[in-house]
């Protein structure tokens, strides 16, 4: 593997760690709640942010764009505490429906975009091997300040701002690595450990961590897209945990 390969690897890998940082409790947490769409809704609305600071044309200002996709989410974030609570009984069917709704409207209002498929393509699949490093910056620095919160916050109160947290960390996450992978982050590694009590955030990390070096090796080796190839690297590596953890356990 050469030193440019590297240069473009590494930032990628680091992009990841930073995404399982705040995906991996966050994803423990949606499985206990019993809301799997959530993830893939929250950062479908963070997606629709995105794409409506393109239509008004202020890709050149990031931080204006990142502060769209966060009050994007955030109202996401608002929608699905009033789902749950109102709609508790029928909630994953709700936040399906959200997830459909939030991509359709993206895909009306980039219809007229002659980008529109390039667009779209980076919006679920993402970017994640060409991570710049004000992203990496931006990204650790809201990254510790969510895990500060999910740290020092006491119980009750994490629990009414669930989603608020969780659209915070999906905002940030789905710019560097897609719709796909951030679901992926979040579910993956929480489902390949379900089982565990003790230490269950260690195994977690090593399915994510394993799954996204993985992806990303294969990646540069067959020239294939790296979001797709850490997705299914990831997933593999889940399944064979959870196998082998049932395997154990009879």
């Amino acid at each position: 593997m050469n030193t440019l390969e590297l240069s473009i690897l590494i930032p990628a890998l680091i992009a990841g760690l930073l995404v399982l940082a705040t995906h991996i409790p966050l994803g423990i947490k949606v499985l206990q709640r019993g809301v799997i769409f959530a993830d893939l809704a929250v950062a479908q609305i963070a997606g629709l942010g995105i794409v409506i600071a393109g239509l008004f044309e202020l890709t050149d200002q990031p931080v204006l764009v990142q502060l769209i996709a966060a009050l994007s989410a955030l109202c996401g974030a608002a929608l699905l505490t009033f789902i749950e609570a109102r709609f508790n009984d029928v909630k994953e069917a709700c936040i399906g429906l959200t997830f459909v709704l939030a991509a359709s409207a993206g895909v009306l209002l980039m219809s007229r975009d002659v980008h529109a498929g390039e667009h779209l393509k980076d919006l679920l699949v993402g970017q994640i091997l060409w991570v710049s490093n004000a992203q990496l910056i931006a990204t650790a620095a809201l990254t510790s300040l969510l895990l500060l919160a999910l740290r020092c916050l006491p119980a009750r109160l994490q629990q009414h701002s669930f989603y608020a947290l969780f659209a915070l960390a999906v905002t940030a996450s789905v710019q560097l690595v897609g719709v796909y992978l951030v679901f992926a982050s979040l579910i993956v590694p929480a489902l390949a450990t379900y089982r565990l009590i003790r230490h269950r955030l260690f195994f977690a990390g090593m399915v994510g961590i394993t799954g996204y070096a993985t992806g990303l090796l294969l990646s540069a080796s067959f020239d294939l897209p790296a979001g797709a190839a850490i997705v299914w690297a990831m997933a593999t590596v889940g399944g064979v945990i959870l196998i082998t953890m049932r395997a154990l356990k009879n």
